[in-house]
């Protein structure tokens, strides 16, 4: 993977459902606004031809894609993602905040796929945020939200594949630089003061 080396800053927010990720994306935009900063916020799967391929998978609608497929699927989405939708953005100084990347690829991807470096290589070409926040939400917690979201459940919304998402994701945190992880069980205010005084004190002195 490479260093980010343009003028504006990578913010990856990371997480299982149900952690809470949208809300503070949305947060993290509304801060930005306020301070006269310019951002820029996304997601993926993006909104893509591929993206939509990746959605229908995780949705049900579409049943016959390999877990190999599915992550080279999410791979190519995130090439176009950078080359025509992230990378523009840095280079006009703009900050990017994505609603998952490539954390979610394998701590996702893990659970049907056993090779990890496997999994390692096919997200090695790409940016590294400036800043990833992974946000740690117990399985009561993040059950309890998505019941309570009009969301549609998806392929991997289930107690067991939770909790063996998280996993994954407190593993491979100490793998990669730039990541702090924090109580997504807190109120969101609360979860946005940490998320806000970890941008200042690393991003924006």
């Amino acid at each position: 993977m490479f260093k980010n080396k343009y003028p504006g800053k990578f913010i990856a927010i990371e997480g299982t459902d149900g952690s809470g990720k949208s809300t503070q994306v949305f947060k993290l935009k509304e801060y930005f606004k306020i301070q006269h900063i310019p951002c820029y916020l996304t997601q993926e799967p993006t909104s893509s031809i591929i993206g939509g391929i990746i959605r229908g998978r995780l949705t049900g609608d579409w049943q016959t894609v390999s877990p190999t497929s599915l992550q080279l699927l999410f791979a190519a989405d995130r090439a176009n993602h950078l080359e025509y939708e992230i990378v523009p953005q840095l280079e006009k100084g703009v900050n990017v905040i994505t609603d998952r990347y490539f954390l979610s690829s394998l701590a996702y991807g893990s659970i049907d796929i056993k090779d990890e470096s496997w999994l390692m290589r096919v997200n090695d070409l790409f940016l590294i945020p400036d800043l990833t926040v992974i946000l740690k939400t117990s399985i009561k917690t993040a059950i309890k939200r998505m019941r309570e979201s009009d969301l549609k459940l998806e392929l991997f919304d289930d107690e067991k594949t939770i909790e063996k998402v998280w996993q994954t994701y407190e593993m491979i945190s100490k793998k990669y630089p730039n990541i702090k992880v924090i109580d997504g069980d807190q109120e969101e205010d609360a979860v946005f003061k940490e998320i806000r005084e970890t941008l200042e004190n690393l991003l924006l002195k």
